[in-house]
């Protein structure tokens, strides 16, 4: 069984990620990635990485810009399910009610990263991977606060945007809340 995630879906900047996550072994205390601390993220990301095979989908800002938020998610789930390279009819879960590859075996189920260990397993690594890749970001454009608010909206956020306007990680087909 191939479990299915997502992070990033409703973020002002930075790509979309999917990740896919078929279980080699048992892992306790699995749940989803909102539900876990950012210690225990990590913690259990790396047993993750270490006991499944793990596909991943990035969509950029930019590609998401151009082909909308629906085509996105399907685009990035085709990408994950394609790098973990699913066994013939292998289930796979998607978290939340919409099916993003009609071409497999799939079945949504609400709430899948809280009750199913391959979908938890997704929602972890997804969350710690595309942090990680927000976090760099600080690096490259500092006056935004990536590291803090990962490219949602806060106040911070708008407050730089105000400021400095829009970086080529910004989602320009998003319209950002006043």
């Amino acid at each position: 069984m191939i479990g299915i995630d997502e992070v990033g879906r409703g973020a002002w900047a930075g790509p979309l990620l999917v990740c896919a996550a078929r279980l080699r072994a048992d892992i306790a205390g699995l749940t989803d990635s909102k539900l876990l601390t950012a210690k225990k993220r990590e913690y259990f990301s790396e047993i993750i990485i270490n006991n499944a095979d793990i596909g991943y989908g990035w969509v950029t800002a930019a590609e998401l810009d151009v082909i909308g938020l629906s085509a996105a998610l399907r685009l990035a789930s085709r990408r994950a399910v394609d790098d973990i390279v699913p066994e013939v009819n292998e289930e796979i879960i998607i978290d939340g009610t919409v099916d993003f590859l009609p071409a497999y075996n799939v079945k949504t189920i609400i709430r899948a990263d809280q009750i199913i260990p391959a979908v938890s397993a997704a929602s972890i690594v997804a969350k710690v991977t595309r942090d990680a890749y927000m976090y760099q970001l600080t690096e490259t454009y500092p006056n935004y606060g990536f590291g803090s608010h990962v490219g949602y909206g806060t106040a911070v956020h708008r407050q730089a945007i105000a400021k400095y306007g829009l970086c080529p990680e910004h989602r320009t087909s998003f319209k950002i809340q006043k």
